[in-house]
């Protein structure tokens, strides 16, 4: 049953463009662009949670497990707690949490961690987000924290690394339908059937590195260690908060580097780099995963990043290499990615060639890991890893 949180188009732009996105999500993203720290958006984002909170405590039956998600409603699990403290209260932060030294800028810092604390079980992708969180409580706060649990007046919450994944035997299962491999078959057509596509899928977020990227694609063709007949680039970048002017801006220098790079490398019919401003059907970019030799997920920072995921399930023909940055979550996991330091030009121009040279035994055994690592922890696992470890008795600290 949906509920729906009724919220005006000014709350839109002051909660979420606003604070949400101006301001916690550049924060939270190692401050990659200055953030907006504007009372008038704090305003709309405690009312608006707020409005969360209440909605909760009306809807949800005594003794209830509720489970609330991501940084647009961290201030939710202490608000509820006061009007139900019978209810069992989970959150997951789906992007990073980031150091005392970054989020002690906030203005509103206290009130974030005494949001959170409100539950019994807060859980984050990777085990530097837990710890960055735990450390800010304990400096803000001044909590105390053992084993994972910090004891408060009223409960004890508990912090926890649950690193969420994808459905792997639904993608598995469209990968290997007949129409994905007539579409998969397509792609490769259209790009003229080149012998190796390089692959990238993102929101089109400064977060993300595509521009990084690009440029050390760039920097390949111009050496020639990249051979353009040989290779092209399919870049994808969805839409995503379009009224937000870091995103503007982003947007402006990939459309340039793209005309930059295919201006100087493609050939008449034969662009280099075939680039898509638009939001593609979940079929779409499961037969683009197919068709891409080599997956490039270079981000600054990301909570986790499904792509990397998506495109190891997706490989159904044990072949392809991923290019992963070493600061998206999937890395502690998908270790048999070409892992990068996206912030290293050389070292990513290097990545990007050992991907493409690689020899097919060695693609092989690679995407034989990831596969086997994506479906041996995969959506419903997280769920219920995280379901169970709310629900369970808290050890006292």
């Amino acid at each position: 049953n949906l509920h729906a949180v009724p919220i005006s188009a000014d709350e839109v732009e002051l909660h979420y463009e606003g604070f949400s996105n101006d301001g916690l999500w550049p924060l939270y993203h190692d401050a990659l662009r200055e953030s907006t720290y504007d009372s008038l958006q704090w305003d709309a984002y405690r009312n608006v949670n707020e409005r969360f909170a209440v909605t909760l405590a009306n809807i949800a039956p005594a003794d209830a497990i509720v489970w609330i998600h991501d940084y647009h409603l961290q201030l939710v699990p202490a608000m509820l707690r006061r009007q139900r403290p019978d209810l069992t209260i989970g959150f997951f932060l789906h992007i990073p949490f980031p150091p005392y030294e970054l989020f002690s800028r906030l203005p509103w810092r206290d009130e974030i961690i005494e949001g959170l604390l409100g539950c019994d079980l807060v859980g984050f992708q990777r085990p530097m987000g837990a710890a960055n969180f735990t450390a800010c409580a304990q400096q803000l706060l001044g909590v105390e924290e053992r084993n994972g649990v910090i004891e408060l007046p009223t409960h004890h919450a508990s912090v926890g690394v649950f690193p969420i994944s994808i459905d792997f035997a639904e993608v598995e299962e469209m990968a290997a339908g007949r129409a994905t491999r007539k579409l998969t078959s397509q792609i490769r057509a259209r790009l003229g059937d080149p012998e190796v596509i390089l692959l990238g899928v993102d929101r089109l977020d400064y977060t993300k590195g595509i521009g990084l990227r690009l440029r050390a694609f760039g920097a390949l063709l111009e050496s020639g260690e990249i051979d353009p007949e040989r290779c092209v680039m399919v870049q994808v970048a969805t839409p995503t908060r379009e009224a937000v002017e870091h995103y503007q801006d982003e947007r402006r220098e990939i459309e340039r580097l793209v005309g930059e790079i295919n201006g100087r490398f493609s050939r008449i019919g034969l662009p280099v780099v075939h680039y898509l401003y638009q939001t593609l059907s979940y079929d779409d970019l499961i037969a683009l995963y197919r068709a891409g030799d080599v997956m490039l997920v270079t981000p600054f920072r990301d909570g986790m990043n499904l792509v990397a995921k998506e495109y190891a399930a997706a490989h159904i023909d044990g072949d392809g290499v991923l290019v992963l940055s070493e600061f998206a979550g999937a890395a502690d996991e998908l270790t048999d990615a070409v892992l990068v330091n996206p912030h290293d030009d050389r070292a990513l121009q290097q990545a990007i060639v050992t991907a493409v040279e690689m020899h097919r035994h060695e693609r092989r055994q690679r995407m034989s890991g990831l596969r086997q690592q994506v479906q041996r922890m995969d959506v419903q696992g997280w769920a219920d890893r995280f379901l169970a470890d709310l629900v369970a008795p808290t050890p006292r600290p």
